[in-house]
């Protein structure tokens, strides 16, 4: 018998300070007439329960989204982590019963518009147990389901330890990967989860929307 599960929160990490772009809001550029962070949250919005971002700085210049923006609980730009314990934190004051929240890169937006659906799937029977994505043989810590009743401890790992890598703390619970098979377009497989870090990447990201046969394409063969 699976635990209950409340409602599913998303939460989409935009805190980053984009140094391979260059600087500034990179999930605010562009793609294909439309910004990285407006496609992201049109992927997650319908899979989960309600969407906050994750964001630092003046929150406004996020507003045509019209989304709750909550930034770092923990000074000094920690990481995807301090981005999840804000999920968490928000989820847990504002979605009332929520027992998850799934998270999602602003620059990554092609991730699978069933992400959520199979992150629960692969679950099992730990109430506690986070489940994360994969493709290709790679992980992707940023994309995982984080169960809200852990966020204590994940607030007391960011408040002493002397690393801040998700893996270092998704690590010391039980974690579960869910693999994710590649998409197809006209040009070819691509990975659901390249996201855009460098001025190349994005070309390349420009090139993979153009050749999607469909842009809701969830995944397919390899």
């Amino acid at each position: 018998m699976t635990p209950q599960r409340g409602p599913i929160a998303g939460c989409i990490l935009a805190g980053g300070l984009s140094r391979r772009m260059g600087g500034g809001d990179k999930a605010l550029l562009p793609l294909g007439g439309t910004s990285m962070l407006a496609r992201v949250a049109a992927r997650l919005s319908p899979q989960v329960d309600a969407l906050v971002l994750n964001a630092n700085g003046d929150p406004a210049r996020f507003s045509a989204l019209g989304l709750p923006v909550v930034a770092d609980e923990v000074e000094g730009f920690a990481g995807p982590l301090a981005g999840v314990c804000a999920g968490m934190g928000w989820a847990a004051g504002n979605v009332p019963g929520c027992t998850h929240i799934v998270t999602a890169a602003a620059d990554t937006p092609f991730f699978p518009l069933d992400l959520v659906t199979r992150l629960v799937s692969g679950a099992g029977l730990e109430t506690n147990t986070i489940v994360m994505a994969a493709s290709d043989g790679n992980r992707h810590p940023v994309f995982a389901l984080w169960p809200v009743g852990l966020r204590d401890d994940l607030a007391a790992w960011l408040d002493r330890a002397e690393t801040f890598k998700v893996m270092a703390w998704a690590g010391r619970h039980d974690l579960q990967m869910v693999d994710f098979p590649f998409g197809e377009s006209a040009g070819g497989p691509f990975d659901p989860f390249f996201n855009a870090n460098t001025p190349e990447d994005f070309a390349m990201a420009e090139e993979i929307l153009a050749n999607m046969r469909d842009q809701q394409i969830t995944g397919g063969r390899r």
